[in-house]
């Protein structure tokens, strides 16, 4: 099957389409003929080296998330027949042709999706779900401050928080405003040109919000305990600003009842990530049918043999929702 690798870790252009062996199938697996992958920041991180090794859990081969037909099923799989239309999160080995998931992974596509829409779903809105509604406890009433609120994660977080009635407050490069505030945002912040402090402070006459989603961390940590109310909650989810040291005073979490949590899903035990694909499935799936309020945010398509560029685009920081790779043949060549 075709597949993209990587011969060492560098830059995009380590990227190559080459021909590898189809994945073997578990009793607990499906096997996918995947359509469409997403790509994510991790792959970034996995191209470049930062986790230190060639794999990412399961597979030699890219990509953590896919949409497909499932061509083959182990002996322990239930509720998946042949033939069925899934999306999911995967181990690493998404960017291929073929890729097997864990039954407990995957999700059925809602039958208005196509495969590339699918594809902007799994990693970013379980993410979220488990970072606003599972850690954060958001709740309709409440408010909520979410980072870098065009990207993938972001914008599903967005579009939850709204869903949930909840108060958004977004913070994204002024060119991307009007797509937040599109998506659900109350108050869209642009980070270069304004203070998010000064406008928490300001927009909620100094009583701060419920909860923070942060991808930034350590610039943005002190402004965001700055911002929390009596109670408040602070998920850092990503650190793509930094993950140094940072200063804290103990009399803020104490006195102010403030919390501090820390999610990956990465770094989750398998059972730990199959609750987290169980509880936004059930609390959200069937929002994407017939007009819900749900919708994957696409910013871009690029066939599988232009990986590279796909990167590129991310690096850019210029997209607003999923890049998402195709696989149909003319895209395997």
């Amino acid at each position: 099957m075709k597949a993209i690798t990587f011969a060492a870790f560098g830059d995009a252009d380590v990227l190559e389409l080459t021909d590898v062996a189809a994945p073997q199938v578990r009793p607990t697996d499906l096997l996918v003929r995947v359509y469409a992958a997403g790509v994510n920041r991790a792959d970034l991180t996995h191209r470049t080296g930062g986790y230190g090794h060639p794999n990412f859990g399961d597979s030699l081969i890219i990509g953590l998330e896919i949409a497909g037909e499932v061509i083959e099923k182990g002996s322990a799989v239930t509720g998946y027949e042949i033939g069925d239309r899934v999306m999911g999160v995967v181990g690493g080995g998404a960017y291929a042709e073929l890729a097997r998931i864990d039954y407990r992974m995957a999700m059925p596509i809602p039958a208005e999706l196509d495969y590339v829409h699918a594809a902007a779903i799994p990693e970013v809105f379980v993410t979220a779900h488990e970072a606003m509604m599972h850690l954060a406890r958001l709740k309709a009433g409440d408010s909520v401050l979410i980072h870098a609120a065009a990207g993938g994660v972001g914008s599903a977080a967005v579009q939850l928080a709204y869903a949930t009635g909840a108060t958004v407050y977004a913070t994204t490069e002024g060119s991307k405003i009007s797509r937040v505030e599109h998506l659900g945002a109350d108050v869209a912040i642009d980070y270069k040109a304004e203070d998010f402090a000064e406008v928490i402070a300001s927009k909620t006459n100094g009583r701060g919000v419920d909860a923070i989603i942060d991808f930034v961390g350590e610039p943005y940590f002190a402004r965001n305990i700055a911002s929390l109310a009596n109670g408040g909650r602070l998920v850092q989810v990503g650190i793509l600003g930094g993950g140094g040291n940072v200063a804290l005073k103990l009399e803020d979490i104490l006195y102010r009842h403030l919390q501090i949590i820390g999610t990956v899903m990465k770094s989750r035990t398998q059972p730990e990530k199959h609750a987290m694909i169980k509880r936004f499935r059930e609390h959200w799936l069937d929002r994407f049918e017939g007009g819900g309020s749900l919708e994957p945010v696409v910013d871009s398509t690029y066939p599988l043999s232009r990986a590279a560029d796909a990167h590129r685009k991310m690096e850019s920081a210029q997209n607003v929702g999923k890049i998402i790779l195709t696989m149909q043949p003319q895209d395997l060549v």
